[in-house]
């Protein structure tokens, strides 16, 4: 298989990954839905391009995450689908990597939004 046929052939499979991702997990449905609306707002407070270059990376960083976190669970399920002590904590840690981005990606959506809309109001 040529070089060219064999990345075309890597980018399907991401793209199914991204299809499967938003269609069961709905842990993504919310962060995307939260991405939709956090683009929305910078568009109506007309953000700088420093502010979006930080809530993309922000939007990058949780939906990848949460990616990870997804792929993690799938994995740790197929090796032990029975409980396990260390499953669980894979699982559960792979969670709190989600959260901490998410709650960075808060942080700088209150440092950006808030003073626009106090500003706007």
């Amino acid at each position: 298989m040529g070089f060219l046929k064999q990345r075309l052939r890597a980018f399907y499979f991401a793209i199914e990954g991204i299809k499967t991702f938003f269609r069961e997990s709905p842990h993504a449905k919310i962060h995307g839905l939260a991405a939709l609306l956090v683009i929305a707002l910078g568009a109506y407070l007309e953000c700088t391009i420093h502010e979006w270059l930080a809530l993309i990376v922000s939007i990058a960083l949780v939906l990848g995450m949460e990616a990870l976190n997804s792929a993690i669970e799938y994995t740790v399920d197929l090796i032990s689908p029975e409980q396990h002590p260390l499953a669980k904590k894979a699982k559960d840690v792979a969670a709190a990597a989600v959260l901490i981005c998410a709650l960075f990606a808060l942080v700088i959506g209150i440092i950006i939004f808030v003073p626009k809309i106090i500003h706007a109001f």
